[in-house]
């Protein structure tokens, strides 16, 4: 391993050796014209003053509101004759030497970037700073995605040779690519032993809590009630708990006998993270085995173990109005407005439980079977409103088949999810993860489809300058997001 990294740096060494020096320089002049009044300039100019360019180079920023349909390059073009004529060249052909200009319409959807002649960067390159953007972009993260698109502009505008990708083949041809297969594997062992260490972090913090708390959850279990529905499930959950926590000491002896070396292997990283599902999953079932105690025999902390039943479905109520005001979100949608009664009427529901469970008008059961079916029936509202938003977005079946597909995907996705969180609640322990859809579980798919279609969209990019350039030609393009 030693020879092949000594050879990488060899042959880095004897590239390098005529290459010019480069300088990192700051913008020499920020000017933001924000006419879509959406960037947060507090933040966005320091922000692009910390970028470093190679060489020294103004940046402009212009925002304003459009349409799907508008040619961004036209629109840049038009402002800069009517109001920044300094950034045109003197020709009135070109962009001015030594600006970069980043365009962005929130409402129509494009960005675009343009260059002087001697910052100007190929075709490919405009692609990929655009694309830099995209992600930030799609969810209205104005300012964070012109930061984005800024900085990467930078990485690529008069880019020394040798940072280029050419370099890169060029090294690969000259035998780098032992050299760097070598360091390629180094990183790959050294993010494996991170990624095991913290899974090794996450199972000794649930194997300590539930060690701790070994001999008071076997107390909790014995004195549940088995004639309640949900007291008899969560006892029965209870029968296999020793055998499983023995299984995770058995886990946790063998992962922490793993050396650094080891922890870098795919197999331990495996191994620790099954120890971490194994005892996480305890600890949340230790929490439902105390919380049931606590609520189906009137246990001084009941109303804080009800609480507890009741702070997913709390979350979720509270995360609608933010799903429904999002782009695309399709928030005028009767779906929509039947998601909003839903929720008004769970927050009046929620208050009637809690005081019937208080003066003892009703069991533990019934009120969880009441939870059980709020939860059930936001599941079956989320999916109707799922399919509003996809008929929205969604040009063809084609794109809705594509959309759907990465909303179910995000919703049965706890099936297989390595990274699953186990809901420390009696429905959760009685339920599995996937069985309720939630509103973050909503928003991922939503957010994954809405990507995924706009990527197979190809991302409409434009060239010209429309009608009104006239000659112009200077280097610059736009595309949608």
């Amino acid at each position: 391993m030693r020879r092949t990294v000594s050879a990488m740096l060899l042959v880095f060494v004897m590239l390098l050796g005529s290459a010019p020096a480069t300088f990192a320089v700051a913008p020499v002049r920020v000017v933001v014209e924000d006419r879509a009044g959406v960037l947060d300039r507090n933040s966005l100019v320091p922000a692009i003053e910390a970028i470093d360019f190679y060489e020294p180079t103004q940046v402009a920023v212009y925002t304003y509101n459009g349409k799907p349909a508008d040619n961004l390059n036209e629109e840049i073009l038009r402002f800069a004759r009517a109001e920044h004529p300094e950034w045109i060249s003197v020709d009135g052909q070109k962009w001015a030497d030594g600006l970069f200009i980043f365009a962005l319409d929130p409402v129509g959807r494009h960005v675009g970037t343009y260059m002087g002649e001697d910052r100007k960067v190929s075709l490919e390159q405009r692609d990929d700073i655009q694309n830099a953007t995209k992600d930030l972009l799609r969810d209205a993260q104005w300012t964070d995605g012109t930061i984005a698109g800024i900085r990467r502009g930078a990485e690529l505008i008069n880019q020394p040779w040798y940072r280029s990708v050419a370099f890169m083949i060029t090294a690969w041809a000259t035998g780098a690519v032992t050299a760097l297969g070598a360091a390629a594997l180094l990183i790959v062992r050294a993010m494996t032993r991170a990624s095991s260490r913290k899974e090794l972090r996450r199972g000794d913090r649930s194997y300590a809590n539930v060690t701790m708390d070994l001999n008071v959850t076997e107390l909790n279990a014995s004195t549940i009630p088995v004639s309640s529905k949900y007291g008899s499930t969560v006892v029965e959950k209870h029968r296999t708990f020793l055998s499983r926590y023995n299984t995770a000491t058995e886990l946790s002896n063998r992962v922490h006998a793993l050396g650094s070396r080891s922890l870098s292997r795919r197999s331990n990283l495996k191994l620790a993270r099954e120890y971490a599902d194994a005892t996480s999953e305890l600890d949340a079932l230790d929490d439902a085995i105390a919380d049931t105690n606590s609520l189906f025999n009137r246990a001084s902390t009941w109303p804080t173990a009800w609480d507890r039943q009741l702070a997913p479905f709390r979350a979720d109520l509270a995360g609608l109005e933010q799903l429904l005001s999002k782009r695309h979100g399709q928030g005028d949608s009767a779906t929509a407005a039947a998601l909003r009664s839903f929720r008004d009427q769970s927050l009046r529901d929620i208050e009637r439980w809690t005081a019937q469970l208080a003066d003892g008008r009703t069991t533990p059961d019934v009120t969880l079977d009441r939870l059980l079916d709020a939860r059930t029936r936001l599941t079956e509202l989320l999916k109707n409103h799922a399919e509003t938003v996809i008929e929205g977005f969604a040009n063809n079946e084609r794109e809705a088949k594509l959309m759907r597909k990465e909303m179910e995907s995000a919703r049965e996705g706890g099936k297989h999810d390595h990274r699953r969180t186990h809901e420390p609640s009696i429905l959760g322990t009685v339920y599995p993860s996937y069985y309720f859809f939630s509103v973050p579980t909503f928003n991922s798919g939503f957010n994954t489809g809405v990507s995924s279609v706009s990527t197979a969209r190809g991302g409409g990019g434009t060239t010209g300058y429309g009608n009104s350039g006239g000659s112009f030609s200077g280097s610059g393009s736009s595309s949608s997001f």
